[in-house]
């Protein structure tokens, strides 16, 4: 059975309207087992270096690739697993670093270093502490991503720019751009040469931080580089950079320039950026343009709906908005809500609350004989938008929907959790705290501050508070001096 059959069978599972993952490890193994070669009774016949397991190792690490670019780590992750627990195949270093990436996507970054951590010496090259550098840089965490980078510069680990540019980004993201210059500086006396991602790293920072003329700088160092072609996307970054400062006398001629360097025959995203940036800079006119001239050439996706009438709801064309949005329900073969979530997010900002809740509640009629609900951000845009306007009730009436309905790995807004269990506790609601709690620990959105709050609940109402201090405890939540405090306001028994 050829890979194609494989991949093809694989993709309907994929994009299966059901949140929940593969029920077992063996389901899965089976599944594959089934789709690879049914002419062959037993991986555990091959040796692991005969030719005919690299063939079957390079179709699993597709598939593995294609999971992941299908955004089902979770498949991913299960695949990979499942290539060495039954010892089949021997991981490269490139495999394990591609475990840790999808295992800190799935469980989480301390789950990652603990993997990262059992990982052999031998095997600890680069790819494993790039990988867990994307982790730390993903997190923000700039602590300890600096100490792996010391650490992978004592080892002679770092060869060229990658690991610079992962904390280049990563000092942009926390605006620690006095760091940047010290980066560039221990490059050049390394001798490392700066590529194309760090130049557009340093474009983006330098935008960041509305360095209008470092911007600049870097754009011209690039431009007059002859070995180096520079895209649209550098100057998509410069735009911006522009639009943050207010420069649209720079901005749109560089939106031009922009539109004349996109292919429109491939480049779909391209033009999702300039009906972005053109609603930036104010141009209703060449929003509507640039739109005409997507829809000329054909094959329009959800994302560039989603583009439009983001754009057109920040111009305050909500009725354009709302004509666009029809337009895709009229000719959509699935309906995808993040879709709809533009036109909720902006009638939530404009008050029309009603509304929003209403052209959502008629797109679940329209779609439930599919098995589809609303993803869980589009009640939490509509819990956001209720809270925004002191509609407590109705705000938590919408995060129990966004909580019912979470993939995994979704967490709802602590502010609207936190503004939730205020309520409750104005209300002496201890049952209503409880029922909203339960929502909570399966979202895996449980923290200190919720406790807290539901022991105030308790305490408000007159209602003991024993068992909330046992639970904490078993969450991993010891008291703390807030704890005490809040304890010290009991009533005497």
């Amino acid at each position: 059975m050829k890979l194609i059959r494989a991949s093809s069978i694989l993709r309907v599972s994929f994009f299966s309207t059901k949140t929940s993952i593969s029920r077992s490890s063996d389901t899965l193994q089976k599944r594959v087992l089934s789709i690879i070669d049914p002419r062959l009774q037993s991986f555990q016949s091959w040796r692991n270096g005969s030719k005919k397991a690299t063939q079957w190792r390079r179709k699993i690490q597709t598939l593995i690739q294609r999971a992941r670019n299908y955004r089902r780590p979770n498949h991913a992750l299960e695949l990979s697993q499942w290539m060495s627990d039954r010892r089949y195949f021997t991981l490269t270093e490139n495999d394990i670093a591609i475990r840790l990436s999808l295992i800190y996507e799935v469980h989480g970054l301390e789950h990652a270093e603990k993997y990262f951590s059992s990982v052999p010496k031998q095997l600890k090259c680069v790819y494993p502490y790039g990988a867990l550098l994307q982790c730390y840089v993903k997190e923000k965490s700039v602590e300890k991503a600096e100490d792996l980078m010391r650490e992978m510069v004592e080892m002679d680990l770092v060869k060229d720019a990658f690991a610079y540019n992962m904390l280049v980004n990563l000092y942009a993201q926390t605006r620690q751009y006095g760091k940047i210059d010290s980066m560039m500086d221990e490059m050049d006396r390394k001798g490392i040469p700066q590529d194309k991602f760090t130049l557009n790293n340093l474009l983006s920072a330098s935008a960041s931080a509305s360095d209008i003329e470092g911007m600049e700088k870097v754009l011209n160092q690039m431009e007059e580089d002859p070995d180096m072609f520079v895209d649209w996307n550098s100057y998509v970054i410069a735009c911006n950079g522009y639009l943050k400062v207010g420069s649209t006398d720079k901005a749109l001629p560089m939106l031009k320039k922009i539109e004349e360097m996109i292919d429109t025959r491939r480049t779909k995203i391209g033009f999702e950026y300039l009906l972005s940036l053109y609603a930036s800079a104010g141009q209703k006119d060449d929003v509507y343009r640039i739109w005409k001239l997507m829809k000329s050439r054909g094959n329009l996706r959800s994302a560039s709906y989603s583009c439009i009438i983001e754009s057109l709801s920040r111009l305050n064309d909500i009725e354009g908005a709302e004509k666009i949005l029809a337009e895709w329900e009229s000719s959509c073969t699935g309906y995808d809500f993040r879709v709809l979530n533009r036109l909720v997010a902006a009638y939530c900002q404009n008050g029309l609350l009603e509304k929003a809740e209403s052209v959502v509640r008629k797109a679940v009629e329209k779609v439930v004989e599919c098995g589809r609900v609303p993803y869980a951000s589009t009640w939490n845009i509509l819990a956001l938008g209720y809270l925004k306007n002191k509609q407590i009730v109705k705000a938590v009436e919408m995060s129990k929907n966004s909580m019912q309905v979470g993939r995994r790995g979704w967490k709802p807004n602590p502010d609207i959790v936190n503004s939730c269990m205020d309520y409750f506790e104005a209300q002496r609601d201890v049952e209503g705290a409880i029922d909203f709690c339960r929502l909570v620990t399966k979202s895996g959105a449980l923290t200190r501050e919720v406790y807290h709050s539901l022991l105030r609940t308790h305490i408000a109402a007159d209602r003991p508070v024993l068992d909330i201090l046992d639970q904490m405890e078993s969450a991993g939540f010891s008291a703390d001096e807030e704890t005490k405090k809040i304890l010290e306001k009991m009533p005497d028994q």
